[in-house]
C-alpha cells in the first residue's frame, strides 16, 4: 500500500469509526477533568491531570490506580467506566487498530474500508484469465482497482494481492458484495466471470445503485450479448467473438498478429521486414498507396512509434502496419509476399 493509499484509507477508517474516535478523545479528556476537579486523598491532596489519567486508563480494565475516596459521583464513574471503555471504546480501538495495522486481505470490513477510500475506481468481477488480465492493464493504465472473486483458490487472488490489489471473496449474485465494493463512486465496472448469469446480475446491481457507472460484461451466448447491448446500453463482449478473427487469420498467415473488426471490415495488424516494394519509399507513399497506417519503425535496433510521414523506409527496417484485409493482401502482392510462409519464424 503506498504512502498516499495509507492516509486516504486512514480517513476512511476515521470516518468510519468516527463515533469511536470521538467518544475515545472524550473520555480519556474530560474523565481525567472530572477527578482531578473532585478527588482528594486521604489528607485532601489534589491530584494531577497525569495521575488522573492513569487512572482512568487502568480503571478501563478494573483496575483503579487511587484510593477510595467517599465521593458518591466519583464512585459512579469508578463503576461505570470498566463496561463502558470495554463496551464501546476498547472494542471500537481495537477493530480500528486491527484493521489499520493488519491489513487484513480476507477480511470483508478491510476490503469495504478500502473502497470507501476510493472514487472513481474499476470494479473487476472475476480473476480468472480474463478479469485478471483487466486488472492488470488498468493497473498499467494507473487505474484504481478492487477484484471480486468467488473462489478463494483461484491462482490469480495470490498474484493480484501481491500487486497490492484488494480482493473481496465473495459472490457478486449478493447485491452487499458490490455496496462493500463502494460500487456508487466507482466510474466502471467490467463483469468478467464464466457465468453468464452472474455477469448479468453483477451489471443489474451496479446500475440500480450507480445510473453512471459504464458496464463491460463478458457473456457467452452471443444472441443474448446482443439483447443486453441494446436494452441496457452497456458493452457486452464475448472472448470466442474477439478471439476467432485472429485465430482464423493466424491460420491462414502467421505474419498477422492482430486483427479486429470496424464498421463491418477486417483490419489486421501485421509485421514487415522492408524488402522490394516497401524499401525507398516514405511513410506516407504506405498510406497513400496502400491505405495502411504505419504504427512503428525499426531502424538500427531503434524502434519509434508513428513516425513522420516524410521518414524513408529502408531495405531491412521492420514495420508494424494496420490495414483492411482486402488492402493487406494488395500490400503483400506489391512486395512479392503474398503467400505467406509455412511458420513465423520463416
Amino acid at each position: 500500500m503506498t504512502r498516499r493509499t495509507r492516509i486516504r484509507y486512514l480517513v476512511a477508517l476515521s470516518r468510519r469509526f468516527r463515533v469511536t474516535v470521538g467518544l475515545a478523545l472524550g473520555f480519556f479528556g474530560l474523565m481525567p477533568l472530572v477527578f482531578t476537579a473532585l478527588y482528594r486523598g486521604p489528607h485532601g491532596a489534589r491530584i494531577r491531570y497525569g495521575e488522573a489519567l492513569h487512572h482512568v486508563y487502568f480503571l478501563m480494565f478494573g483496575q483503579p490506580s487511587l484510593p477510595y475516596v467517599a465521593n458518591p459521583l466519583l464512585e459512579a464513574l469508578n463503576f461505570a467506566i470498566p463496561p463502558l471503555g470495554v463496551a464501546v471504546i476498547v472494542d471500537g480501538v481495537v477493530r480500528f487498530a486491527y484493521l489499520f495495522f493488519a491489513k487484513h486481505h480476507k477480511d470483508k470490513e478491510w476490503f469495504e474500508v478500502i473502497s470507501e477510500s476510493m472514487s472513481g475506481h474499476v470494479i473487476v468481477c472475476g480473476a480468472g484469465r480474463v478479469g485478471y488480465r483487466v486488472a492488470q492493464q488498468l493497473l498499467e493504465l494507473k487505474r484504481e482497482v478492487v477484484v471480486i472473486e468467488k473462489r478463494e483458490e483461484c491462482h490469480f487472488v495470490s498474484v493480484l494481492r501481491d500487486a497490492d490489489v484488494a480482493v473481496m471473496i465473495d459472490d457478486v449474485k449478493n447485491p452487499m458484495t458490490l455496496t462493500r465494493a463502494n460500487v456508487a463512486r466507482a466510474s466502471a465496472i467490467v463483469c468478467a466471470t464464466d457465468d453468464d448469469l452472474a455477469n448479468l446480475n453483477a451489471a443489474l446491481d451496479a446500475r440500480r445503485v450507480n445510473a453512471t457507472i459504464r458496464v463491460v460484461m463478458r457473456l457467452f451466448d452471443d444472441d443474448l450479448g446482443a439483447r443486453v447491448r441494446e436494452a441496457f446500453h452497456c458493452e457486452v463482449l464475448s472472448s470466442s467473438a474477439l478471439a476467432a478473427p485472429a485465430l482464423a487469420l493466424s491460420a491462414l498467415d502467421p505474419r498477422i498478429v492482430h486483427s479486429f473488426h470496424v464498421a463491418g471490415e477486417l483490419m489486421v495488424v501485421s509485421r514487415f521486414v522492408a524488402r522490394a516494394g516497401l524499401a525507398g519509399l516514405a511513410v506516407a507513399d504506405v498510406s497513400e498507396r496502400f491505405s495502411a497506417l504505419v504504427l512503428s519503425r525499426t531502424h538500427a535496433g531503434s524502434t519509434m512509434l508513428h513516425p513522420g510521414g516524410r521518414d524513408v523506409i529502408e531495405a531491412g527496417d521492420a514495420l508494424t502496419l494496420q490495414a483492411t484485409y482486402a488492402d493487406y493482401q494488395k500490400l503483400r502482392e506489391a512486395t512479392g509476399e503474398r503467400e505467406p510462409p509455412r511458420s513465423p519464424e520463416a
